[in-house]
């Protein structure tokens, strides 16, 4: 007897979990610090306008793939392409996942043990260098980041575990809300302090000297990667949403809110790193080096106040790495139970082990398997730009390739329009097909050789 497939339980179900998958640490971490490095609100701009006619249309894609076929990435190329190779895209997106799942546990453990030592001892020191310091011997060491890797990791199986209804969409109706509540509380204290208001002006002021094709290759990579596009997470969560849904209003509902939150995490953590007086293109250590400073120099004259700020801000890191770690844990357990007819428990058990040993692997490599080198790269380096390199990209262009070309013109244009219903869905369809064809196609090659010549 074939399982019945379970699904979401409506529209906001199902933007709640696209914009899970979607925001995670990128929008946190990833957005800030770019914006810092590339121009204010000149990058801003530009990320805005990516979003809307670079990323938008290829998140279409995939949902357009699972939202058609209904099954996993494996199964829905298969269906849709059947006897040909487009499967093995299928397969790619199901490893992908699980590599960036690897290596995204081991920071977002990195986040729960940071929250941890918010909570118990706080952050003190009043040297930017020690705190970065502190950082460093904190991952280096073997036992303490490897267990908060098995925690991270273990909270994803348990959420996964309980199904789309009960694990998943429950989670993320829960934790999306709660994550903007709690972005938003840093913003207003963040926006508070003396000296912030030189970051807002930073945020709204363009400067768009520092405009480069550089800068806007990064602006098209950041909003491709801030979707979680190409490895196939959103073609799977899409696969979960009812026939009847209009995708399109889905899809800008998902981008809005990944717009949003990207937005408010700038606007959270530039006007402190001002306040601070630090320099604002601080770079990859502004979660874990930069803002711990932050918060100890708050806390000079308001100590319980700056510890509390720290915790909430560690507390919104952990849900934002979870919310897009279980979309990436999903995929893999969506193909062993549809393709290879595991249970969903011996599923997650499968994923949880591959992945943890991987995710080890990497963890250690920053302390006693520091010397181990795959192209003379870390094991965390490597695996890192393995995927956000190359296997997203490779994948985002191949879903944009079978949708605009190998697919059915027709059933392609059943789904967008939702079978012809949505009038405003048909107007802009052509529009649609026009930049899924050409243009998403160019950037995303464009986004390929940046990333290879970087």
């Amino acid at each position: 007897m074939e399982r019945r497939r379970e699904v979401f339980g409506g529209r906001s179900a199902a933007i709640f979990a696209l914009a899970g998958s979607a925001i995670g640490l990128g929008n946190i971490w990833r957005f800030p610090y770019m914006v810092g490095q590339t121009g204010g609100a000149a990058f801003i701009i530009i990320y805005l306008v990516c979003c809307l006619l670079l990323s938008l249309p290829i998140f279409l894609a995939e949902v357009i793939i699972g939202h058609r076929t209904h099954a996993g990435t494996f199964g829905a190329l298969e269906q849709l392409a059947p006897g040909t190779k487009w499967k093995w895209l299928g397969l790619l997106t199901v490893i992908s996942p699980l590599i960036i799942l690897s290596y995204y546990s081991v920071v977002g453990g990195w986040s729960i043990g940071y929250l941890w030592q918010s909570v118990t001892v706080g952050f003190h020191s009043s040297e930017l260098g020690a705190v970065s310091s502190a950082f460093g011997g904190f991952i280096s060491s073997a036992t303490g980041p490897l267990i908060c890797h098995t925690l991270f990791l273990a909270g994803c199986a348990v959420i996964v575990s309980a199904g789309v209804k009960s694990g998943i969409e429950r989670f993320n109706k829960i934790s999306m809300p709660l994550l903007f509540v709690l972005i938003v509380a840093i913003m207003v204290y963040s926006l508070t302090l003396p000296g912030a208001s030189a970051g807002v002006e930073y945020l709204v002021k363009p400067d768009f000297s520092k405009i480069t094709p550089s800068a806007v290759a990064d602006a098209m990579g950041q909003s491709f990667f801030s979707l979680s596009l190409g490895v196939g997470t959103i073609l799977t969560y899409a696969s979960y949403i009812k026939k009847n849904e209009n995708i399109l209003v889905t899809g800008l509902g998902t981008v809005g809110f990944d717009l949003l939150f990207a937005l408010i995490a700038g606007f959270a953590i530039m006007p402190a790193v001002f306040a601070a007086g630090i320099e604002p293109g601080a770079g990859p250590g502004l979660i874990f080096e930069t803002l711990p400073y932050i918060f100890a120099k708050m806390g000079a004259n308001v100590p319980w106040l700056s510890s509390v700020v720290a915790v909430l801000f560690f507390v919104t890191i952990v849900f934002a790495a979870f919310t897009s770690a279980i979309s990436m844990f999903e995929v893999g357990v969506a193909y062993l139970v549809e393709q290879r007819r595991m249970s969903r428990r011996k599923a997650v058990l499968l994923i949880f082990g591959g992945t943890w040993l991987l995710g080890a692997l990497c963890s250690l490599s920053f302390g006693p398997l520091a010397d181990v080198q795959l192209f003379g790269l870390s094991i965390f380096s490597f695996c890192d730009m393995l995927t956000s390199n190359f296997l997203m990209t490779f994948g985002g262009l191949l879903f944009v390739l079978f949708v605009g070309w190998k697919m059915d013109p027709a059933a392609v244009r059943d789904e967008f329009t939702c079978g012809g219903t949505e009038r405003f869905n048909c107007a802009v369809f052509g529009a649609f097909r026009f930049l899924l064809r050409y243009i998403a196609p160019i950037a995303i090659v464009i986004i390929f050789i940046t990333n290879f010549l970087a």
